[in-house]
């Protein structure tokens, strides 16, 4: 196998046709399970290109009756023996925000920065791993390994559905790697770190639904009932005082109470509260673990109603968002800072990922060592959402040399 050339696949990244791309996809709304368009435009585009797309179709039946379909697209490579590496960049976004001053789905370009719903969570990094993939394929370089690109619907939503279907239906056993481009440095648990960055890890995460049973009585006589919603506020308070794992690339997990419903009566003592808490975790702080520690917890408590801990329920116990970290000198990773550094002309920081998404999917579940690299901006999930235009196009090069790196060339 030789070095990759460069300009056998940087120069094919033109950077107005890859900001062109992002403007016409963040013009398309998709928030998730709400997707079709996109899936249409995205599969279109790379058919139009002779890329062989397919469609592969994510159903789940049973809690949110959401049928839509991920777009993949493959490239052969010449030996057998060769990495698989995976691209992987999701469709939706999150549901469109109110609070815009200009529509939400603009697309408006101004001092570098192009404006609209998930243009930087993440179809700017979506449309990079498109221009990358549509690079490679045209390269002047044969690949030694396979390179597969994948589009997918529901990361933002509450299971993350597409990616989750990839690893259920197999896709994924015969993959080496994958690189995942949604957005860094503002995500990452170091707060000084700016691109170009490869983030190496994540954490992991459980949602605990306890329901809290107390007692009713009239509301003039409290003390002849037992308040669930005034426990549910001491489990609340319990629970976020726990002491948490720590790990040295991680960082600490961390735990907060997000939802508590109960009592709706006048002059009625709430028998019943509903109590959501948020809990990331790092490496070693399995689901036996965590239920484990908020029983404790919860049993430390002088509080006379019943508290019954569980999680979320999803639509199989397979679904979780488990933490997982890179290894620095993989070669992936190496391939990744060779890669940034030709492209940028710096070494890339090193970072990890506060929260979750399908990376966890991949690094954990499908034991993929994965990397996050993409396009930072500000206002993610909220009005005002933008990407940096010029991170758009350098993400697309790093992750089209990257990716020749990994997989080699004949």
């Amino acid at each position: 196998m030789t070095e990759p050339a460069e300009s056998a696949e940087l120069a094919r990244i033109d950077p107005d046709e890859t900001i062109s791309l992002l403007q016409e996809m963040v013009q398309i709304p998709s928030p998730y399970f709400e997707e079709h368009e996109l899936s249409e435009f995205v599969y279109d585009w790379l058919d139009s290109r002779d890329l062989d797309p397919e469609y592969h179709h994510v159903s789940e039946p049973k809690i949110t009756e959401y049928e839509g379909d991920n777009v993949l697209a493959r490239l052969e490579g010449s030996d057998p023996d060769a990495p698989t590496l995976l691209l992987n960049a999701h469709m939706d976004t999150v549901l469109l925000v109110e609070d815009w001053e200009e529509d939400p789905c603009s697309g408006r370009i101004e001092d570098g920065k192009l404006y609209g719903q998930g243009a930087c969570d993440m179809k700017g990094g979506l449309a990079a791993v498109m221009v990358a993939f549509e690079a490679l394929a045209e390269s002047d370089v044969d690949l030694a390994g396979d390179v597969v690109l994948s589009a997918v619907v529901d990361e933002e939503g509450p299971y993350g559905l597409g990616t989750d279907r990839l690893i259920r239906d197999g896709y994924t056993d015969d993959y080496d790697a994958a690189i995942v481009t949604e957005p860094g440095p503002i995500l990452a648990q170091e707060e000084d770190i700016d691109n170009p960055a490869l983030l190496l890890g994540a954490r992991g995460r459980f949602l605990y639904d306890i329901e809290v049973k107390g007692h009713a009585a009239h509301g003039s006589q409290p003390h002849k009932g037992t308040n669930a919603v005034v426990d549910a506020g001491k489990v609340a308070d319990a629970l976020s005082n726990l002491d948490v794992g720590s790990h040295p690339k991680l960082g600490d997990g961390s735990v907060c109470p997000l939802l508590l419903e109960g009592g709706s009566q006048t002059l009625s003592v709430p028998e019943r509260a509903q109590l959501m808490v948020d809990r990331h975790v790092v490496l070693g702080e399995t689901e036996e673990i965590v239920r484990e520690q908020a029983e404790e917890a919860v049993a430390a408590l002088d509080i006379e109603s019943e508290v019954e801990i569980g999680f979320r329920e999803s639509p199989d116990p397979g679904i979780k968002y488990g933490p997982y970290v890179t290894p620095e000198d993989h070669d992936l990773v190496t391939s990744l800072v060779g890669a940034t550094e030709s492209v940028a002309g710096v070494e890339p920081e090193f970072g990890y990922f506060a929260s979750v998404g399908d990376f966890n999917y991949l690094g954990d579940r499908a034991d993929l060592p994965t990397v996050i690299v993409g396009p930072d901006g500000e206002n993610i999930h909220g009005a005002g959402e933008f990407v940096y235009t010029d991170e758009v196009v350098e993400t697309a090069r790093i992750v089209a040399e990257g990716a020749m790196r990994f997989v080699g060339s004949e």
